[in-house]
Protein backbone atom coordinates (compact mmCIF):
# COMPACT_ATOMS: atom_id res chain seq x y z
CA UNK A 1 0.00 0.00 0.00
CA UNK A 2 2.75 2.07 0.88
CA UNK A 3 4.37 1.94 -2.20
CA UNK A 4 1.06 2.50 -4.32
CA UNK A 5 0.61 6.32 -2.72
CA UNK A 6 4.23 6.76 -3.48
CA UNK A 7 3.68 5.48 -7.22
CA UNK A 8 0.71 7.86 -7.30
CA UNK A 9 2.41 10.95 -6.41
CA UNK A 10 4.70 10.57 -8.62
CA UNK A 11 1.95 10.64 -11.33
CA UNK A 12 0.31 13.77 -9.71
CA UNK A 13 4.29 15.21 -9.72
CA UNK A 14 5.12 14.90 -13.51
CA UNK A 15 1.72 16.55 -14.55
CA UNK A 16 2.16 19.09 -12.22
CA UNK A 17 5.64 19.72 -13.26
CA UNK A 18 5.19 19.46 -17.45
CA UNK A 19 6.47 21.79 -18.86
CA UNK A 20 3.47 21.76 -22.18
CA UNK A 21 0.32 20.95 -21.81
CA UNK A 22 -0.29 17.38 -23.74
CA UNK A 23 -3.62 18.11 -24.90
CA UNK A 24 -2.69 20.90 -27.37
CA UNK A 25 -2.40 20.45 -31.37
CA UNK A 26 -0.67 23.11 -33.59
CA UNK A 27 -3.10 25.39 -34.16
CA UNK A 28 -4.98 25.23 -30.80
CA UNK A 29 -4.14 28.53 -29.16
CA UNK A 30 -6.42 27.95 -26.17
CA UNK A 31 -4.32 25.10 -24.63
CA UNK A 32 -0.79 26.00 -24.97
CA UNK A 33 0.67 26.57 -21.14
CA UNK A 34 3.60 26.82 -19.46
CA UNK A 35 3.70 26.39 -15.59
CA UNK A 36 6.50 27.19 -13.59
CA UNK A 37 6.64 25.83 -9.90
CA UNK A 38 7.85 29.07 -7.51
CA UNK A 39 10.18 26.69 -5.99
CA UNK A 40 12.33 26.30 -9.51
CA UNK A 41 13.03 27.43 -12.46
CA UNK A 42 11.90 26.20 -15.96
CA UNK A 43 13.61 26.16 -19.12
CA UNK A 44 11.69 28.37 -21.31
CA UNK A 45 13.21 27.27 -24.49
CA UNK A 46 11.58 23.75 -24.60
CA UNK A 47 8.19 25.48 -24.89
CA UNK A 48 9.56 27.85 -27.25
CA UNK A 49 10.68 25.14 -29.44
CA UNK A 50 7.14 23.59 -29.26
CA UNK A 51 5.17 26.58 -30.93
CA UNK A 52 3.93 26.54 -34.32
CA UNK A 53 2.91 29.84 -36.47
CA UNK A 54 -0.36 31.23 -34.92
CA UNK A 55 -0.02 29.54 -31.33
CA UNK A 56 -0.19 31.45 -28.07
CA UNK A 57 1.72 30.28 -25.64
CA UNK A 58 0.08 31.24 -22.04
CA UNK A 59 2.67 31.42 -18.76
CA UNK A 60 1.43 30.38 -15.73
CA UNK A 61 2.83 32.00 -12.45
CA UNK A 62 6.13 31.28 -11.72
CA UNK A 63 9.56 31.10 -12.75
CA UNK A 64 11.51 30.61 -16.11
CA UNK A 65 15.30 30.82 -17.40
CA UNK A 66 16.82 32.30 -20.76
CA UNK A 67 18.24 32.76 -23.00
CA UNK A 68 15.45 31.63 -25.29
CA UNK A 69 15.48 32.19 -29.19
CA UNK A 70 12.08 32.40 -30.68
CA UNK A 71 12.42 31.30 -34.54
CA UNK A 72 8.71 30.57 -34.97
CA UNK A 73 6.63 33.25 -37.34
CA UNK A 74 3.32 34.73 -36.13
CA UNK A 75 3.20 33.72 -32.06
CA UNK A 76 2.29 35.15 -28.93
CA UNK A 77 4.30 34.83 -25.91
CA UNK A 78 1.76 36.27 -23.20
CA UNK A 79 3.23 35.86 -19.48
CA UNK A 80 -0.40 36.88 -18.37
CA UNK A 81 0.78 39.42 -16.01
CA UNK A 82 2.18 36.69 -12.96
CA UNK A 83 5.23 35.36 -15.06
CA UNK A 84 9.00 35.78 -14.88
CA UNK A 85 11.84 35.25 -17.28
CA UNK A 86 15.74 35.50 -16.06
CA UNK A 87 18.64 35.45 -17.46
CA UNK A 88 20.40 34.52 -15.35
CA UNK A 89 22.72 37.00 -15.73
CA UNK A 90 23.85 35.47 -18.69
CA UNK A 91 23.41 37.20 -22.66
CA UNK A 92 20.27 38.26 -23.09
CA UNK A 93 16.88 36.89 -21.94
CA UNK A 94 14.80 36.56 -24.86
CA UNK A 95 16.11 36.79 -28.75
CA UNK A 96 13.41 37.15 -31.39
CA UNK A 97 14.16 36.18 -34.85
CA UNK A 98 11.24 35.71 -36.64
CA UNK A 99 7.95 37.78 -37.66
CA UNK A 100 4.78 38.48 -36.42
CA UNK A 101 6.03 37.59 -32.77
CA UNK A 102 4.30 39.08 -29.65
CA UNK A 103 5.64 39.46 -26.01
CA UNK A 104 3.11 40.91 -23.44
CA UNK A 105 2.17 40.72 -20.17
CA UNK A 106 6.21 39.69 -19.08
CA UNK A 107 8.82 40.46 -16.13
CA UNK A 108 11.80 39.95 -17.73
CA UNK A 109 14.95 40.76 -15.31
CA UNK A 110 18.61 39.57 -15.52
CA UNK A 111 20.20 40.06 -18.93
CA UNK A 112 24.26 39.43 -19.23
CA UNK A 113 26.61 42.75 -18.41
CA UNK A 114 28.31 43.36 -21.74
CA UNK A 115 27.80 46.35 -23.57
CA UNK A 116 29.76 45.20 -26.47
CA UNK A 117 27.06 42.20 -26.77
CA UNK A 118 24.35 44.53 -26.13
CA UNK A 119 23.18 42.44 -23.90
CA UNK A 120 19.24 43.17 -23.14
CA UNK A 121 16.16 41.58 -22.17
CA UNK A 122 14.19 41.42 -25.36
CA UNK A 123 16.45 41.33 -28.64
CA UNK A 124 14.20 42.07 -31.85
CA UNK A 125 16.93 40.94 -35.19
CA UNK A 126 15.88 41.95 -38.97
CA UNK A 127 12.14 41.22 -38.25
CA UNK A 128 8.91 43.08 -39.03
CA UNK A 129 5.48 42.93 -37.69
CA UNK A 130 6.38 43.07 -34.34
CA UNK A 131 4.45 43.68 -30.78
CA UNK A 132 6.46 44.18 -27.31
CA UNK A 133 3.35 45.36 -25.28
CA UNK A 134 2.46 45.76 -21.39
CA UNK A 135 6.22 44.15 -19.94
CA UNK A 136 8.21 45.29 -17.08
CA UNK A 137 12.20 44.69 -17.82
CA UNK A 138 14.40 45.55 -15.01
CA UNK A 139 17.58 45.01 -14.02
CA UNK A 140 18.92 44.14 -17.54
CA UNK A 141 21.68 46.24 -18.79
CA UNK A 142 20.09 47.35 -22.40
CA UNK A 143 15.72 46.90 -22.31
CA UNK A 144 14.71 46.22 -25.83
CA UNK A 145 17.08 46.22 -29.22
CA UNK A 146 15.32 46.84 -32.23
CA UNK A 147 18.00 45.63 -34.78
CA UNK A 148 17.00 46.18 -38.45
CA UNK A 149 13.74 45.53 -37.72
CA UNK A 150 10.18 47.21 -39.00
CA UNK A 151 6.28 48.12 -38.53
CA UNK A 152 6.57 47.36 -34.59
CA UNK A 153 4.69 48.55 -31.87
CA UNK A 154 6.37 48.71 -28.43
CA UNK A 155 3.74 49.96 -25.89
CA UNK A 156 3.41 50.17 -22.02
CA UNK A 157 6.68 48.88 -21.18
CA UNK A 158 8.47 49.84 -17.77
CA UNK A 159 12.26 49.90 -18.44
CA UNK A 160 14.94 50.39 -16.02
CA UNK A 161 18.90 49.41 -16.36
CA UNK A 162 20.97 47.03 -14.00
CA UNK A 163 20.61 48.95 -10.56
CA UNK A 164 23.74 50.81 -9.06
CA UNK A 165 25.54 51.29 -12.03
CA UNK A 166 27.02 54.87 -12.77
CA UNK A 167 24.36 56.58 -14.81
CA UNK A 168 26.87 56.40 -18.03
CA UNK A 169 27.64 53.07 -17.67
CA UNK A 170 24.29 51.89 -17.98
CA UNK A 171 22.37 50.23 -21.09
CA UNK A 172 19.48 51.81 -22.98
CA UNK A 173 15.90 51.71 -22.48
CA UNK A 174 15.37 51.14 -25.92
CA UNK A 175 17.64 51.17 -28.92
CA UNK A 176 16.52 51.73 -32.39
CA UNK A 177 18.99 50.90 -34.98
CA UNK A 178 18.59 51.13 -38.94
CA UNK A 179 14.47 50.64 -37.87
CA UNK A 180 11.68 52.21 -39.30
CA UNK A 181 8.07 52.49 -38.80
CA UNK A 182 8.17 51.39 -35.26
CA UNK A 183 5.60 52.85 -32.93
CA UNK A 184 6.77 53.62 -29.16
CA UNK A 185 3.62 54.71 -27.36
CA UNK A 186 3.43 55.35 -23.55
CA UNK A 187 6.38 53.36 -22.10
CA UNK A 188 8.30 54.38 -18.88
CA UNK A 189 11.89 54.14 -19.05
CA UNK A 190 14.32 55.41 -16.19
CA UNK A 191 17.02 55.11 -14.09
CA UNK A 192 19.08 53.84 -17.59
CA UNK A 193 21.61 55.87 -19.81
CA UNK A 194 19.64 56.76 -22.67
CA UNK A 195 17.20 56.03 -25.13
CA UNK A 196 18.57 56.01 -28.64
CA UNK A 197 17.32 56.40 -32.75
CA UNK A 198 20.01 55.74 -35.01
CA UNK A 199 19.60 55.95 -38.79
CA UNK A 200 16.03 54.84 -38.23
CA UNK A 201 13.53 57.05 -40.10
CA UNK A 202 9.90 57.37 -39.81
CA UNK A 203 9.25 56.51 -36.45
CA UNK A 204 6.95 57.80 -33.87
CA UNK A 205 7.46 58.24 -30.23
CA UNK A 206 3.99 59.33 -28.53
CA UNK A 207 2.95 59.61 -24.74
CA UNK A 208 5.93 58.01 -23.36
CA UNK A 209 7.33 59.02 -19.88
CA UNK A 210 11.20 59.20 -19.14
CA UNK A 211 12.62 60.26 -15.94
CA UNK A 212 16.42 60.17 -14.39
CA UNK A 213 17.95 59.50 -17.68
CA UNK A 214 20.75 60.76 -19.54
CA UNK A 215 19.44 61.46 -22.97
CA UNK A 216 15.80 61.16 -22.60
CA UNK A 217 15.64 60.35 -26.26
CA UNK A 218 18.99 60.98 -28.60
CA UNK A 219 18.24 60.53 -32.86
CA UNK A 220 21.45 60.45 -34.53
CA UNK A 221 21.46 60.38 -38.67
CA UNK A 222 17.68 59.89 -38.20
CA UNK A 223 15.17 61.22 -40.27
CA UNK A 224 11.07 62.10 -40.34
CA UNK A 225 10.90 60.69 -36.48
CA UNK A 226 7.30 62.53 -34.72
CA UNK A 227 8.05 63.21 -30.86
CA UNK A 228 4.47 63.91 -29.56
CA UNK A 229 2.69 64.16 -26.02
CA UNK A 230 5.91 63.02 -24.17
CA UNK A 231 6.73 63.84 -20.44
CA UNK A 232 10.75 63.81 -19.85
CA UNK A 233 12.34 65.20 -16.47
CA UNK A 234 15.27 65.10 -14.75
CA UNK A 235 17.14 63.97 -17.10
CA UNK A 236 21.16 65.59 -18.43
CA UNK A 237 19.22 65.81 -22.00
CA UNK A 238 15.10 65.54 -22.90
CA UNK A 239 15.54 65.52 -26.81
CA UNK A 240 18.97 65.60 -28.84
CA UNK A 241 18.75 66.12 -32.80
CA UNK A 242 22.04 65.02 -34.18
CA UNK A 243 22.51 65.13 -38.13
CA UNK A 244 18.50 64.53 -38.18
CA UNK A 245 16.16 65.87 -40.25
CA UNK A 246 12.36 66.90 -40.55
CA UNK A 247 11.51 65.77 -37.08
CA UNK A 248 8.28 66.96 -36.19
CA UNK A 249 8.37 67.18 -32.51
CA UNK A 250 5.41 68.54 -30.59
CA UNK A 251 3.10 69.20 -27.22
CA UNK A 252 6.02 67.52 -24.87
CA UNK A 253 6.97 68.33 -21.42
CA UNK A 254 10.57 68.72 -21.00
CA UNK A 255 11.74 70.08 -17.42
CA UNK A 256 14.73 69.76 -14.94
CA UNK A 257 17.45 69.30 -17.06
CA UNK A 258 20.64 70.45 -14.83
CA UNK A 259 24.07 70.27 -14.97
CA UNK A 260 26.99 71.43 -17.19
CA UNK A 261 25.22 69.66 -19.97
CA UNK A 262 21.62 70.29 -19.23
CA UNK A 263 19.07 71.25 -22.06
CA UNK A 264 15.65 70.32 -22.82
CA UNK A 265 16.35 69.88 -26.98
CA UNK A 266 19.80 70.09 -28.58
CA UNK A 267 19.68 70.75 -31.52
CA UNK A 268 23.10 69.22 -34.03
CA UNK A 269 23.16 70.34 -37.62
CA UNK A 270 20.12 69.48 -37.97
CA UNK A 271 17.70 70.63 -40.63
CA UNK A 272 13.89 70.81 -41.76
CA UNK A 273 12.40 70.51 -38.46
CA UNK A 274 9.27 71.83 -36.81
CA UNK A 275 9.77 72.53 -33.06
CA UNK A 276 6.01 72.92 -32.37
CA UNK A 277 3.81 73.55 -29.23
CA UNK A 278 6.21 71.99 -26.31
CA UNK A 279 6.95 73.35 -22.87
CA UNK A 280 10.65 73.27 -21.79
CA UNK A 281 10.87 74.54 -18.12
CA UNK A 282 13.08 75.03 -14.88
CA UNK A 283 16.47 73.58 -16.83
CA UNK A 284 19.82 75.26 -17.28
CA UNK A 285 19.03 75.54 -21.60
CA UNK A 286 15.51 75.58 -23.07
CA UNK A 287 17.08 74.94 -26.57
CA UNK A 288 21.15 74.75 -27.14
CA UNK A 289 21.48 75.33 -31.15
CA UNK A 290 24.68 73.64 -32.93
CA UNK A 291 25.15 75.08 -36.41
CA UNK A 292 21.14 74.31 -37.08
CA UNK A 293 19.69 74.70 -39.26
CA UNK A 294 22.56 72.95 -41.19
CA UNK A 295 21.82 73.78 -44.44
CA UNK A 296 20.47 77.52 -44.25
CA UNK A 297 17.87 77.51 -46.55
CA UNK A 298 16.67 74.20 -44.70
CA UNK A 299 14.60 76.50 -41.88
CA UNK A 300 14.53 74.96 -38.06
CA UNK A 301 10.69 76.35 -37.42
CA UNK A 302 10.23 76.89 -33.27
CA UNK A 303 6.53 77.94 -33.05
CA UNK A 304 4.44 78.12 -29.80
CA UNK A 305 6.79 76.81 -27.65
CA UNK A 306 6.68 77.75 -23.79
CA UNK A 307 10.40 78.40 -22.21
CA UNK A 308 10.39 79.37 -18.73
CA UNK A 309 12.72 79.30 -15.28
CA UNK A 310 15.73 78.35 -17.92
CA UNK A 311 18.96 79.67 -16.89
CA UNK A 312 19.15 80.57 -20.68
CA UNK A 313 15.76 80.02 -23.17
CA UNK A 314 17.74 79.72 -26.22
CA UNK A 315 21.68 79.09 -26.51
CA UNK A 316 23.58 79.33 -29.67
CA UNK A 317 26.83 78.22 -29.90
CA UNK A 318 27.48 80.86 -32.19
CA UNK A 319 26.66 83.25 -35.14
CA UNK A 320 23.61 81.26 -36.38
CA UNK A 321 20.82 81.91 -39.59
CA UNK A 322 18.05 80.04 -40.55
CA UNK A 323 16.01 79.63 -37.84
CA UNK A 324 12.27 80.80 -37.41
CA UNK A 325 10.97 81.83 -34.10
CA UNK A 326 7.12 82.33 -33.96
CA UNK A 327 4.75 82.53 -31.05
CA UNK A 328 6.66 81.41 -28.67
CA UNK A 329 6.49 82.30 -24.72
CA UNK A 330 9.84 83.50 -23.08
CA UNK A 331 9.17 84.23 -19.59
CA UNK A 332 11.28 83.90 -16.30
CA UNK A 333 14.13 82.90 -17.46
CA UNK A 334 17.55 84.28 -15.89
CA UNK A 335 18.86 85.10 -19.99
CA UNK A 336 17.03 85.27 -22.76
CA UNK A 337 18.97 84.76 -25.88
CA UNK A 338 22.76 83.84 -25.61
CA UNK A 339 25.46 83.24 -28.22
CA UNK A 340 28.59 81.61 -26.55
CA UNK A 341 30.87 82.91 -29.31
CA UNK A 342 29.50 86.10 -29.79
CA UNK A 343 27.99 88.09 -32.50
CA UNK A 344 23.79 88.09 -32.94
CA UNK A 345 21.08 85.87 -33.20
CA UNK A 346 19.22 88.18 -35.22
CA UNK A 347 20.24 86.80 -38.54
CA UNK A 348 17.04 84.90 -37.31
CA UNK A 349 13.83 85.20 -37.49
CA UNK A 350 12.13 86.60 -34.64
CA UNK A 351 8.11 87.13 -35.37
CA UNK A 352 5.24 87.48 -32.43
CA UNK A 353 6.87 86.30 -28.88
CA UNK A 354 6.29 86.95 -25.96
CA UNK A 355 9.29 88.11 -23.48
CA UNK A 356 8.26 88.20 -19.80
CA UNK A 357 10.77 91.03 -19.63
CA UNK A 358 9.30 93.15 -22.68
CA UNK A 359 9.24 96.98 -20.93
CA UNK A 360 6.89 98.27 -23.37
CA UNK A 361 3.16 98.91 -23.73
CA UNK A 362 -0.07 98.46 -26.12
CA UNK A 363 -2.03 101.31 -26.11
CA UNK A 364 -4.51 99.92 -29.07
CA UNK A 365 -4.70 97.36 -27.26
CA UNK A 366 -4.27 94.73 -30.18
CA UNK A 367 -2.04 92.65 -27.92
CA UNK A 368 0.95 93.25 -30.11
CA UNK A 369 3.29 95.96 -28.25
CA UNK A 370 3.77 99.29 -29.77
CA UNK A 371 7.40 99.62 -29.98
CA UNK A 372 9.93 96.14 -30.94
CA UNK A 373 11.52 94.40 -28.48
CA UNK A 374 15.29 94.50 -28.42
CA UNK A 375 17.36 92.26 -26.50
CA UNK A 376 21.18 93.86 -25.96
CA UNK A 377 24.36 91.89 -23.97
CA UNK A 378 25.75 93.89 -20.90
CA UNK A 379 26.98 91.85 -18.43
CA UNK A 380 27.17 88.65 -19.99
CA UNK A 381 30.66 90.18 -22.03
CA UNK A 382 32.06 89.68 -18.78
CA UNK A 383 32.80 86.08 -18.33
CA UNK A 384 33.36 85.91 -22.44
CA UNK A 385 36.61 86.86 -20.46
CA UNK A 386 37.00 85.32 -17.62
CA UNK A 387 34.25 82.51 -17.14
CA UNK A 388 34.69 82.59 -13.41
CA UNK A 389 32.02 84.99 -13.02
CA UNK A 390 29.77 83.08 -14.07
CA UNK A 391 29.68 82.00 -10.70
CA UNK A 392 27.78 84.76 -10.16
CA UNK A 393 25.01 84.19 -12.40
CA UNK A 394 21.64 85.67 -11.47
CA UNK A 395 23.06 87.19 -8.33
CA UNK A 396 21.75 90.70 -7.38
CA UNK A 397 25.39 92.17 -7.96
CA UNK A 398 25.13 91.38 -11.64
CA UNK A 399 21.67 92.42 -12.09
CA UNK A 400 22.48 95.52 -10.51
CA UNK A 401 25.33 96.04 -12.88
CA UNK A 402 23.16 94.99 -15.59
CA UNK A 403 20.48 97.53 -14.81
CA UNK A 404 23.57 100.39 -14.48
CA UNK A 405 25.25 99.49 -17.79
CA UNK A 406 21.66 100.24 -19.17
CA UNK A 407 21.76 103.55 -17.40
CA UNK A 408 25.29 104.62 -18.77
CA UNK A 409 26.87 102.10 -20.53
CA UNK A 410 31.05 102.05 -20.19
CA UNK A 411 31.31 99.32 -23.00
CA UNK A 412 29.17 98.98 -26.26
CA UNK A 413 26.64 96.20 -25.81
CA UNK A 414 26.12 93.63 -27.92
CA UNK A 415 23.16 93.83 -30.22
CA UNK A 416 21.51 90.10 -30.01
CA UNK A 417 18.28 90.61 -31.76
CA UNK A 418 14.87 92.50 -32.58
CA UNK A 419 10.95 91.15 -32.07
CA UNK A 420 9.39 93.63 -34.31
CA UNK A 421 6.14 92.49 -32.87
CA UNK A 422 6.30 91.63 -29.62
CA UNK A 423 2.89 89.92 -27.71
CA UNK A 424 2.04 91.85 -24.89
CA UNK A 425 -0.29 89.67 -22.83
CA UNK A 426 0.89 86.24 -22.09
CA UNK A 427 -2.75 84.91 -21.10
CA UNK A 428 -4.31 86.54 -24.27
CA UNK A 429 -1.75 84.73 -25.75
CA UNK A 430 -2.36 81.27 -24.49
CA UNK A 431 -6.10 81.57 -24.68
CA UNK A 432 -5.88 82.49 -28.58
CA UNK A 433 -3.33 79.41 -29.35
CA UNK A 434 -5.66 76.98 -27.34
CA UNK A 435 -8.79 77.36 -29.46
CA UNK A 436 -6.62 78.07 -32.80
Amino acid sequence: MKYFFHLILLIISFATYSQVDKSYKPGNTSNIEGFASPNEMINIQPLLDALHPGDVLKLKAGFYYGPGHIKTPNVTIDGQGHATISGRNNKTVLYVEADGVTIKNMHIIESGDSPDQIDCGIKLTKIKDFKIINNRIENTLFGIDVFWSNKGLIKHNDITSIAGKPKGLKGDAIRLWYSKNVLVQENHWHEVRDMVVWYSSENQFIGNYGKNNRYSIHFMYSHKNQVSHNHFSTSSVGVFLMYSEETIMNNNLIEGTQGVTGMCLGMKETSSNQIIDNKFLYSARGVYIDVSPFVPWKTNTYSGNEIAFCNTAIEFLKDQEGNVFTENMFHDNLTQVFIQGGGTANRNKWIGNYWGDYAGYDKDDDNVGDFPYKIYEYHAKLWRFKKDIKYFYGTPILSILDYLEKLAPFSKPQFILRDNKPVFNLQRMKERRKFK
